[in-house]
């Protein structure tokens, strides 16, 4: 159910998305990136870290 609404917050926002599953890391700059060129490259880019990126278990 977390991804989704991270897929959800991806298609408004693709950083917010990557940044809820991974935070301030190279996937998350690299998203900025591509977003801020072309909104599409950064969508795909977000919606494949969340899908291929395990959640981090939590302690």
């Amino acid at each position: 159910m977390a991804d989704f609404i991270r897929i959800v917050l991806s298609v408004l926002v693709p950083p917010v998305g990557v940044f809820f599953k991974v935070g301030f890391g190279g996937q998350f700059w690299l998203n900025l990136l591509l977003t801020l060129f072309f909104y599409i490259p950064g969508l795909v880019h977000a919606i494949w870290v969340i899908a291929k990126t395990p959640d981090q278990a939590v302690a």
